[in-house]
């Protein structure tokens, strides 16, 4: 890994940052309406934001952080939520006082806000031009052509590649990452005085995370605007913060300078947030330990070798094929029992496509094999049912793949219907039993998964996986969007059931800190393709492949006083995997061609 470059001065006390304070929260409280009541989220939060500095919130979900935010800016869904006590200060001017009309003026000029998701917050039937061009023109007196020119001047200045081209793009057609910076570029195009940023960069890989959290130090060095950053990664606190608000259960448990609090949190829960960390690096002359490694039956569960996914494109007048989707690219690879196998890489490397070729969801090419039987690539209902079996699947957002309208019960025993394995109290029972496995009780079969937390859905997903005693699972993202507390707890009741049942992880994730922690073995895929796999003392503590050694690079450092003054990332977007018709892709090495890319040569 390269040599951390000298880190940038972090303030130790208040005189060494502006003096001047942009936005002052006194005593806030913030109610919602529930079926018991009014319920306080927000409870008496007071804090002062100074020109220029960089305000970290951070707690676990449900501690009141984004709900600080929308009381901040005035979003809050009213009646069902608003803000009922204390005071909201932009320079003077007490927010909670002030009509709808006048915030609108507010919003987007003097305050702007980043949504953690960008896809949701950007008009899907309006082009990017036109959606960055609407922010200017509601605040600035300008002619639509010079409107034009201060959005395109916008997207320059978070460097989106080809700006001119983006402008006249949806938003589909643009990356995670790109849609992220055009989010950026919307808040910073009426150059607002405070910036709140709510878990920007939770979803984003690596790589893309470190070029937002960068674009955002240069432009608060450029504008000197002042950031409240809302996150629940404490690499990232480390990394960007001067100072750090740590709420639970809608309360300041904390607030101290950076530096300080890592060194020596004044709390408990800051204290287990802290703990809860992985950190790139602990485990490091550590050799992960297979308990059915060995023996007779830690035989190989899943054989892959020379997979392909490729998917068309069409165009023209004739909608002919014109090029293709070179999603995945001869990839092979085993996996044994009891072992888990990182699979890392940048969003769009093919990570999820293998994972769902695996499970026969979509075209694929190749052999594979499970316990040693062939995956048919004709799917027919028999034989999708017989091998999945051995072959299940968690996926990134359980919410999204449980049925809203079934009890979690009916939804971990439904594989035992479909398969016919149980029926009336021995379903039950076996129901209870999986529930207790997880960590959950039988009395909460009868909820729905609204009534669960983000970590007791993912446990419930888990349960719904171990209900056919699969030979495999295949967990795509399965805790990327947890709190590192939660995280650590489906970590750790993961690793709990392979021991217990000699289970075989394929473990997809962007998050190289917690593909450490899991992984025996770890493949690196870029552009389709694997281009590096080894043990975990292989790849992290000697990685071979540049590309592998850029991803460790910028990960964030739970630790200010090494924060980095420039993070090591490659600039722009990923060269594209759209191939056109005739040309092919070389799956034997690749080139570094500068500005931390690498593409494929012949």
């Amino acid at each position: 890994m390269s040599t951390l470059p000298p880190e940038p001065a972090v303030p130790s006390s208040l005189s060494e940052r502006s003096s001047r304070v942009v936005l002052g929260v006194s005593g806030l409280q913030t109610a919602v309406a529930t079926p018991q009541g009014r319920k306080i989220v927000v409870d008496g939060l007071s804090f002062d934001l100074h020109e220029g500095e960089t305000i970290c919130v951070a707690g676990e979900s449900g501690s009141g952080k984004s709900m600080t935010a929308l009381s901040i800016m005035g979003l809050l869904p009213e009646p069902m939520a608003k803000v009922v006590g204390g005071s909201i200060h932009l320079e003077g001017r007490d927010l909670t006082t002030l009509p709808e009309a006048e915030m609108r003026t507010i919003r987007g000029s003097e305050i702007a806000m980043i949504f953690q998701e960008p896809m949701t917050s950007l008009n899907p039937v309006l082009t990017i031009g036109r959606q960055v061009r609407e922010a200017v023109l509601a605040h600035e007196p300008l002619s639509r052509r010079e409107a034009d020119a201060r959005a395109l001047e916008a997207l320059k200045a978070v460097r989106l590649s080809e700006p001119e081209r983006r402008m006249t793009q949806y938003p589909h057609e643009l990356s995670g990452g790109m849609r992220q910076r055009v989010m950026i570029a919307m808040a910073l195009a009426c150059h607002p005085k405070v910036l709140i940023a709510d878990e920007p960069t939770t979803a984003l890989d690596v790589t893309i995370q470190a070029q937002i959290l960068q674009l955002m130090r240069d432009l608060q060095k450029e504008t000197g605007t002042a950031i409240i950053l809302i996150t629940h990664d404490m690499g990232v606190v480390a990394e960007m913060a001067d100072r750090v608000i740590v709420m639970q259960h809608g309360k300041i448990v904390e607030d101290n300078l950076v530096r300080p609090l890592f060194a020596a949190p004044e709390a408990a829960y800051t204290e287990e947030l802290l703990a809860a960390v992985p950190k790139l690096g602990a485990l490091a002359g550590v050799d992960p330990v297979n308990a059915h490694a060995g023996t007779a039956a830690a035989a190989k569960v899943l054989e892959v070798d020379d997979l392909t996914v490729r998917f068309d494109l069409r165009g023209g007048v004739l909608n002919r094929v014109v090029s293709r989707v070179h999603a995945v690219e001869g990839i092979s690879f085993d996996l044994h029992r009891g072992e888990t196998l990182g699979l890392v890489g940048e969003s769009g490397c093919g990570k999820s496509t293998i994972g769902k070729a695996l499970m026969n969801l979509v075209p694929w090419e190749g052999s594979i094999r499970v316990c040693g039987e062939h995956v048919l690539r004709a799917r027919t209902a028999a034989g999708d049912r017989a091998y999945r079996r051995n072959l299940q699947m968690v996926f990134q957002d359980p919410y999204a793949s449980l049925d809203p309208r079934m009890t979690v019960g009916d939804l971990v025993g439904e594989p035992l219907v479909i398969h016919g394995l149980a029926s009336g109290q021995e379903l039950q029972d076996r129901v209870a039993g999986l529930f207790r496995r997880v960590g959950l009780t039988p009395d909460q079969m009868k909820r729905h998964p609204h009534e669960f937390s983000g970590g007791q859905r993912q446990r419930i997903c888990i349960a719904r996986a171990l209900a056919l005693s699969p030979k495999a699972i295949i967990a795509d993202e399965s805790v990327s969007a947890l709190d590192v507390s939660v995280q650590a707890q489906v970590l750790d009741l993961l690793k709990e059931l392979q021991d217990e049942l000699g289970l075989a992880y394929l473990f997809i994730s962007h998050d190289m800190t917690v593909v450490e922690q899991v992984s025996h073995r770890v493949a690196v895929m870029y552009l389709g393709q694997i281009v590096e796999i080894g043990t975990r003392r292989q790849i992290f503590e000697n990685p071979q492949h540049p590309y592998t050694r850029r991803l460790m690079s910028a990960v964030p450092i739970p630790d200010p006083a090494r924060r980095r003054a420039v993070f090591d990332v490659p600039q722009g977007e990923i060269p594209s995997p759209v191939v056109p018709i005739g040309e092919s892709v070389s799956r034997v090495r690749y080139q570094d061609v500068g500005a931390g890319h690498l593409v494929a040569v012949a």
